[in-house]
């Protein structure tokens, strides 16, 4: 009997805040086309969403994060004005009591995470210790999560440095790269009307409302003119900003790093904290993955990972 080589197939999943929880959806069309990973790897909401996937616990992941309203996503941030917006200690231990925290080499898919380093901009690949120290490490946004301690250095978010970690994947012996850019259609998102069941920006509203009962410098802030209500809020300007760098950032690694198969969901509509809108991005991410179905097969050889071959 032939004996032939299968190439290793490696899923990068890409940071995009709430609109990750489409990579949920990605993975379930993968699945449903007989197409299993031999690699993950992600950044940012990619690393939670591929390190649940890696633990054997996507199913849990799913059935809770379609259960979340934005009240129960309010309850889980722990509001800071230190380093950061939210300190995200009390979302790592509802992680840690409700799903397992193993170390990454235990996982049952070989898994990594990005993060940035942020005295010297430098890429940090987070492939051993604890699942969600990596993750915590990986989900630091600058300016909304605190950065992260770690061996003596201070990190934050990978997307300021590689958004979709293709190379990462690459590293790991991945022959085949299928990954997930949730950066293509951010810009002009408030030119846009929203999709019908989505409501952008009620929890940074929120978080807006309650930074503006915080009294700065020790002075009471002042009521705002009628000419400021035009101006987005800090947080709006924030997320757009965020956008921007991500999709910037996202189209130079992708030009000199190109995935095999490109995954693009329409989420431009979400919201950087709509985490409450678990559905529409899981739905999104399962139509786009399976438009990109046809193309995958075809990088595989033609052949359809469905049919059993002995």
């Amino acid at each position: 009997m032939k004996n032939e080589y299968k190439p290793k197939i490696g899923l990068a999943l890409g940071a995009g805040s709430a609109r990750g929880w489409a990579h949920i959806g990605v993975i379930r069309a993968l699945q449903e086309a007989g197409v299993e990973p031999d690699i993950v790897c992600g950044t940012s909401i990619g690393s939670l969403v591929g390190a649940s996937y890696a633990a054997g616990e996507l199913d849990e992941l799913e059935t809770w994060v379609k259960s979340l309203t934005w009240k129960t996503v309010v309850g889980l941030l722990d509001f800071s004005i230190t380093a950061g917006l939210i300190k995200g200690m009390r979302l790592i231990d509802f992680f840690r009591s409700n799903f397992s925290d193993a170390d990454i080499e235990e996982l049952l898919i070989p898994f990594g995470a990005v993060a940035t380093e942020l005295a010297t901009g430098r890429e940090i690949w987070l492939r051993e210790g604890k699942v969600l120290d990596a993750v915590r490490a990986s989900i630091a946004l600058p300016g909304l999560f605190t950065p992260v301690l770690r061996e003596g250095r201070v990190i934050v978010d990978g997307a300021l440095v590689n958004p979709v970690p293709v190379s990462l994947a690459r590293a790991m012996g991945a022959d085949i790269v299928i990954a997930v850019d949730l950066s293509s259609d951010l810009m002009g998102r408030r030119l846009r009307k929203p999709a019908p069941d989505v409501t952008p920006g009620k929890i940074a509203s929120h978080l807006s409302t309650m930074m503006a009962k915080l009294q700065i410098g020790g002075k009471e802030k002042k009521a705002e003119s009628k000419a400021a209500h035009s101006i987005p809020s800090m947080l709006d300007v924030m997320a757009t900003s965020i956008n921007i760098m991500q999709e910037r950032i996202t189209r130079s690694r992708l030009a000199g790093e190109p995935a095999d198969v490109m995954i693009r969901p329409h989420l431009g509509q979400m919201a950087l904290m709509d985490f409450h809108h678990a559905t529409p991005a899981i739905n999104e991410g399962k139509r786009a993955a399976e438009q990109a179905i046809p193309q995958l097969l075809h990088v595989l050889g033609g052949g359809d990972p469905r049919t059993d071959v002995q």
